[in-house]
């Protein structure tokens, strides 16, 4: 599987301090190796929208999408907003 990545969350991301990059890049290795990671706890968010949803940390999650080979990064959100 390989990413790619829409402009809203190229704009997120690069607004977001260091440390929690650091953490999303992490978690999008391991999400490229295997969607069901145990510390992604990823599942479908909307299901008429194809719309997955993977943990960063415990306050932060981001939102993808997948096109049969690519997981399209869509956005990142605050948990709980």
């Amino acid at each position: 599987m390989r990413t790619m990545a829409l402009k809203k969350f190229d704009e997120q991301y690069a607004a977001l301090p260091e440390n929690l990059k650091r953490k999303i890049d992490k978690q999008i290795r391991y999400l490229i190796l295997n969607l069901r990671h145990p510390s992604l706890h990823s599942k479908k968010y909307s299901e008429t929208e194809n719309l997955w949803q993977a943990r960063i940390d415990d306050n932060y999650r981001f939102y993808f999408k997948i096109d049969y080979e690519t997981y399209i990064l869509v956005l990142i959100k605050k948990h709980g907003d």
